[in-house]
């Protein structure tokens, strides 16, 4: 599976308004692994970034060389292309591609990634009135954004990338040889920097599985036990 995950800033709020991207970042995962590609470039809106200079940081003046939308939109599809989208608050920055794609008579995102995930859903559905920011979510998974003053594409690209890791952690598989009975590894804990770690089982002893037994016993002779399916021998009527 190959995942990309992606962000943009813009002038503002609304691409229907006129609103424009100045940048994108894109990392990219190839089985629930980084591959150490990335696409990044700054763009030139066209207009004044207003207001919105104070979000990302990039001024009129930084901006000024960098090229229009239409120089990249090739290499951009390129990189995407057939791709999972994974997008925090993904109907804001596919708005935005998919304003910029059809402004210059090609694709939209949406043909171009049909399969796109939203991660803000993801953690409400997880997170049930919590708060769902990108910022939010680092502090929950103990994910180190110390170094984000800033809105940036890449970054918080990068550290998208970390959270969803962390966030779908149980959807990685847990099999297991269980006729391995000396040294069983699970094999699939992912830590939140996306690194694969082996777990050690630890089996009961014969001692802590009988002292188990015997509470078991101990339950069912004051009542139904849900453990113990059938009578224990021993309270079986000679037949």
């Amino acid at each position: 599976m190959r995942q990309i995950f992606l962000d943009t800033e813009t002038t503002g709020l609304d691409w229907r308004t006129g609103d424009r991207v100045v940048e994108i970042g894109c990392v990219e995962m190839v089985e629930r692994r980084l591959t150490g590609k990335n696409y990044h470039v700054y763009l030139n809106p066209g207009r004044p970034v207003g207001d919105s200079e104070r979000i990302h940081g990039l001024s009129d003046e930084y901006l000024a060389d960098k090229p229009a939308y239409e120089a990249i939109a090739e290499e951009f599809e390129a990189f995407v292309a057939d791709g999972e989208l994974i997008i925090h608050n993904a109907s804001f920055d596919v708005g935005f591609l998919n304003m910029e794609q059809e402004r210059v008579g090609r694709k939209t995102v949406n043909a171009l990634c049909p399969q796109i995930v939203d991660t803000i859903k993801v953690a409400k559905e997880l997170w049930p009135g919590k708060k769902a920011s990108l910022d939010a979510l680092c502090d929950r998974y103990g994910i180190n954004n110390s170094h984000r003053t800033l809105h940036g594409a890449l970054l918080d690209a990068e550290l998208l990338a970390e959270v969803y890791l962390a966030m779908t952690r149980g959807q990685e598989s847990l099999s297991m040889d269980i006729d391995d009975r000396d040294n069983v590894n699970l094999q699939g804990f992912i830590s939140a920097n996306g690194e694969r770690h082996k777990i050690k089982v630890v089996r009961a002893s014969d001692e802590e599985i009988e002292g188990h037994d015997r509470v078991l016993q101990e339950i069912f002779k004051k009542g139904r036990c849900l453990w113990i399916p059938r009578e224990p021998e021993a309270d079986k009527p000679a037949s």
